[in-house]
């Protein structure tokens, strides 16, 4: 196996002499033997491992961190032990604790390669080894399809992804084990990964040996292949679009009315309506990258009702994550990008009356001293719909586009029960909001038709019904709505009922 796997580094050029190597470590049996195959390399290597303490699984965590520290002190390799608390950034995020975990990790694996850099100067460049195997890239694939990604997420790992490298996605999960019983090597067993609660797991578990057993004993390999054809769709498709976008681009800077930089992409929509529909997405896409740089946290589904722009009316638009905007004009179809030079940036933009932000989901958004967090979870008939005021339940099966936090737009509307609509001016009337106040409400809205008026009441539309499958909860934090109790930070206030 240690031949195979140098072959496989050698083939796509992962590593030379003297390079540096930080190896993620967690103590598994997949990371013991990345770090014993470097350890043992044939090439001369500066070799670090890190270890990511989650702040999860307690005591188990703690023989995890000291495993790897024993481990590393027999192998006389550098070790250092990272502690960051996943459950606290996946609450503030909003976001599963298996998805928090991946970032931190990520986050402090790129930390720790630059401290090194910036210790002994930037030559040779901190590679970071990762102990994905065959069978995690075929899960990849499968969890990808199953999310509805594109090419680019149904092509799986790459070996080789920036500074990072996978030495180890040339061979199965069960040959690495046997190396390490070959060689008298221990490892410790997470005990997450036996839960049915993460997604990964059940199609580790279940799936995987479903298909193995029951379909074809070579499903993993036939899945990983499919991703290879994949990637090499992704690629051609991704040199046609250029091709496309370098001769029809315009793109530019421009102030804002508040001041801002707006950094803007676009092109003829004539040309790219002429194209076939999938080229059209990958167009979206170098529209996005020259205004947004591709702004991570814009999916699939926002690549789709962009493209449904060129067929909309002239003037309309779409929010989109990042304080990303997508517009129709006359003769264009564009991306306009409103955070200026921070990309991250976390303070709502304001253009005139028109104060907006697509809200994530799940995730959240923060505008001038509020914040908005969503999350996502399956419904259980039967379970308590909270009563709470700046916290609301909405059924998420029924939420087709972005929603947006933002005031009143002229058009807003909500249902009644019954069906019946009603203008939100005329709700804010019958409300007695003074007129020189409606403006201040905050609406959590998709298009025209407003979710929840932040303080007051939710559209009927939207409720809890008995085919609900799927929850979308909404967090106000930070604010008040006119006329009502400020919900500071912990929201302690009920209304009367969920009617309201």
């Amino acid at each position: 196996m240690q031949e195979k796997v140098w072959k496989f580094i050698r083939a796509h050029e992962m590593l030379k002499p003297d390079d540096r190597v930080a190896v993620a470590v967690s103590g598994g049996a997949d990371s013991v033997c990345l770090l014993m195959l470097l350890a043992e390399n044939a090439i001369h290597l500066q070799l670090r491992a890190i270890h990511v303490h989650h702040g999860i699984r307690g005591q188990e965590a703690d023989r995890d961190a000291a495993f790897v520290e024993e481990l590393c002190r027999r192998l006389g390799i550098w070790q250092k032990t990272v502690y960051r608390n996943v459950p606290q950034y996946a609450r503030e995020q909003g976001m599963s604790t298996e998805e928090a975990a991946r970032i931190l990790r990520y986050e402090t694996l790129e930390e720790e390669a630059g401290i090194w850099e910036q210790e002994e100067g930037e030559e040779p460049p901190v590679r970071i080894a990762v102990a994905h195997h065959q069978d995690d890239n075929a899960e990849t694939i499968l969890h990808h399809l199953f999310r509805g990604s594109g090419l680019k997420g149904l092509a799986g790992m790459q070996p080789v992804q920036g500074r990072r490298i996978r030495p180890l996605l040339a061979v199965r999960r069960q040959e690495i084990l046997e190396y390490l019983k070959s060689n008298g090597a221990e490892w410790k067993e997470d005990s997450t990964n036996e839960s049915q609660e993460y997604t990964r797991n059940r199609i580790r578990r279940n799936l995987i040996p479903c298909l193995t057993g029951q379909i074809n004993e070579r499903a993993v390999e036939n899945v990983i292949h499919a991703g290879m054809i994949f990637g090499q769709a992704d690629d051609y498709l991704q040199k046609q679009a250029k091709r496309v976008w370098e001769q029809c681009k315009r793109t530019g800077k421009r102030a804002g009315k508040a001041g801002e930089e707006i950094v803007w992409a676009s092109m003829d929509v004539q040309v790219l309506k002429e194209q076939e529909p999938i080229l059209r997405i990958y167009l979206i896409r170098e529209m996005l990258a020259a205004a947004a740089a591709g702004h991570k946290d814009i999916t699939a589904r926002h690549l789709e009702q962009i493209g449904r722009l060129a067929d909309s009316a002239v003037g309309k638009s779409l929010d989109l994550p990042g304080f990303v905007r997508a517009f129709r004009s006359y003769q264009e179809i564009g991306i306009e990008n409103h955070s200026g030079q921070d990309a991250q940036t976390d303070i709502l933009r304001t253009e005139g009356n028109e104060e907006a932000a697509a809200l994530l989901v799940p995730g959240k958004v923060s505008f001038m001293s509020q914040t908005m967090i969503c999350t996502v979870f399956p419904w259980e008939k039967g379970a308590e719909i909270p009563k709470k005021e700046y916290t609301k339940w909405f059924d998420y099966d029924k939420i087709k586009d972005t929603l947006s936090v933002r005031h009143r737009r002229p058009g807003d509307f909500m249902t009644l029960p019954g069906g019946g609509r009603k203008t939100l001016k005329r709700f804010l009337i019958d409300e007695k909001v003074p007129r020189e106040r409606r403006d201040e409400i905050w609406v959590l809205a998709e298009g025209s038709h407003v979710l929840w008026v932040v303080g007051y009441r939710i559209s009927e539309y939207y409720k809890i019904v008995e085919e609900t499958h799927t929850i979308l909860q909404v967090d106000f934090y930070g604010g008040k709505a006119y006329g009502r109790q400020d919900p500071g930070t912990i929201v302690r206030r009920g209304s009367e009922s969920e009617n309201q």
